[in-house]
This record gives structure tokens, sequence and C-alpha cells, in this order.
């Protein structure tokens, strides 16, 4: 365990949100400037920041190219070896998105600290000060932990961390794990710290197009197949129970990865594995049909996983290896770009 209080300097990253969101006729909108939502907040005390506007938006209207573009400013903002860590305010409906792509490139020692709010400022009630108060804390001084995202007081690795509550103020966490550490006070507990992986690079090119779609009783394949002729490079098929689908999912799994398009196995049950248990178009069939399993990844991140795989191998098996590296709890050392051979 690790107690520490906040020194040093960090630099704000302001994406909008509910965080960044004032009442504007019935409803609330992300208007405000970094140095507003910081004034909010308030510095701990010895605490330089340094804020950067990158965008002011609510998190459901962000594309995956601009996440792309926050990926490209965390990575900036680190290239000063005075910067002690980085705060990202960002929007809670896609938070665990753009979390985890950012961990997938993050090769720093310092931390990513991800927040926002689940009350606007001019709540009565705001959790947004002191999400943020928290946030710089634990950008200021923990090591070694990644991507983190902070709400209520816990420290959570962002791999495996969701939206779990739509309004409640404990509204993130994972259903498959527990927090890696809180803050109480201003001063930083680390616990313990989540299994680091090898980085991808940097990404070159605009984001491909990668799908989800949502198994349930009675469906059939007709969105899957919508999105392959949409020109979705990825589909993620979010599976009932363990992953499964009807067997009429088979062929046309079967037939989208023949295609070349990359296929990722997950479930809409909250917490537990993905795992191939049952035929009959279960996850037994879905798998040797192409499909790859996400693990305890939920269709959010583990599109984030097509994406990345999408963006780092052309070739079609290649992809699906990469992918299922990306994926698995073992050392991704092997998984190297085409064009620098060195993970980063």
């Amino acid at each position: 365990m690790r107690q520490q209080e906040a020194t040093g300097q960090v630099v704000l990253i302001s994406t909008g949100g509910t965080i960044a969101s004032r009442r504007i006729g019935n409803g609330y909108t992300a208007e405000l400037s970094g140095p507003q939502i910081l004034k909010g907040a308030g510095v701990p005390d010895g605490l330089r920041v340094r804020v950067r506007d990158l965008f002011t938006a609510n998190s459901s209207a962000l594309t995956t190219d601009q996440q792309l573009i926050l990926l490209g400013a965390v990575h900036e903002a680190l290239a000063d070896d005075e910067v002690d860590g980085v705060v990202v305010t960002h929007g809670t409906d896609t938070l665990e998105e753009s979390a985890f792509l950012v961990d997938l490139y993050h090769h720093d020692s310092r931390p990513v600290v991800f927040t926002g709010a689940q009350r606007p400022p001019d709540h009565d009630e705001s959790d947004a000060p002191a999400n943020l108060r928290d946030a710089l804390a634990v950008a200021a001084t923990a090591r070694d932990v990644g991507v983190v995202v902070v709400f209520d007081g816990l420290v959570h690795a962002a791999r495996g961390t969701v939206k779990q509550h739509t309004l409640a103020v404990e509204g993130f966490g994972d259903p498959s794990g527990t927090p890696i550490g809180g803050v109480s006070e201003g001063r930083v507990l680390v616990r313990h710290r989540p299994l680091r992986r090898p980085s991808l690079p940097l990404p070159c090119g605009p984001a491909p197009r990668v799908d989800i779609v949502m198994h349930h009783a009675g469906a059939d394949p007709v969105l899957l197949r919508a999105a392959v002729a949409a020109g979705a490079q990825g589909i993620v098929l979010a599976g009932t129970g363990s992953g499964n689908a009807s067997p009429v999912f088979v062929d046309t799994v079967a037939e989208a990865v023949s295609a070349g398009v990359l296929v990722a196995l997950t479930t809409r049950v909250p917490a537990g594995p993905v795992a191939g248990i049952y035929s009959g178009g279960g996850g037994v069939d879905l798998i040797a049909a192409g499909a790859v399993p996400t693990g305890t990844l939920r269709a959010p991140q583990a599109r984030m996983a097509v994406i990345s795989a999408l963006l780092h191998r052309s070739d079609p098996a290649e992809r699906t290896a990469a992918l299922g590296r990306l994926l698995s709890d073992e050392p991704l050392a092997s998984l190297v770009p085409e064009t620098d051979g060195v993970l980063r």
C-alpha cells in the first residue's frame, strides 16, 4: 500500500460531459471550459495544473475519430517530462470506451486518470468538484497503475470498468473485479496495481467502422448482415449467457469472417467471462465459426480492442490473432506493428 499527498504538475484535458454541463432550457448541455471546471473544484495545495480544452461535447456524441484525437492529446501531454500525470474530464456515457482505448496505447509509468460527474456543477449535490480533486491527486501521485477511472472516492483500472448505474454517484465499477485503490481527503491509497500489458504504438489513419449487434430471444442475423453490407470491418456480437446465440447466427458469423470481417464475441450479462460451453448456436459454435471471445470485456470496450487490432494489422488472420492477444490476460509481447517492429 502507498499513501501520498499531491504535488507537482498535472495536465487536465477537458472533453465536455456532465462535469462541463449546465442547464440550458429543459436539459443539461456541455458548455463549460476546462478552466471553469477546474475553478469550481479547487486545486490541491502544491499542485500546478495546465489545462487543454480539447472538446466540449456530450460524450454520447463523440466519434471514434475524436477518441483517437484524445489518445494523441494524452501522448502529447506525457511527452513533457515535467508532467507527473494526466487527467481527462469526460462524459460518463462513453468514458469506459475512451479510457480503455487510451490504456491499450499507454506505455508510461505516469498515470492517466479519467473522471467526470453524474451530477453537473450547478446541481446542489454535484459530485463534479470532489471527483476532479480526487482525479488530480491520483494523477500527481500514483505510479505504474496505467489508465484509471476515478469516481466517488474509488480508483478503478480502466480495463473492465464500465458505467453501471445511470444516475447514482457511484456510477462506475468493474462487475468482474474490484477497485485498485481509493482517495480520502486528498490522500491516495493504492492497494494493488493492475497487470500492465505492453502498449501498442500510436495508430495512423481514420478509425474503421466497427458495429455492435446484440442477441435476444427471437433474434435473427439481419442486423449483422446489414453491418457487413454497410462496410463494417469489425463486429462485436453481444450474445446471451456466456456468449451464445441461436443457430442461425453461426453461418452468418462464418460468412463475415471469411469475407475478412473481424468478429468478437461478448455477452450482455454484466459480469463473468465469455466461455465456449454450449453448442446449438452457442459459444462453442460461434468460436468455431471464427468469433474471438472477449473474456470479461463487454461490448463497448471489446469494440475498442477490435478497432485497435484493425488499425495495426491488414491480414485477416493476423488481425484475428492480434485481437485474441489484446483480449487475453497473457502478455502481448508478440503483438508488434507492421511498420515499426518495436513495442513502445
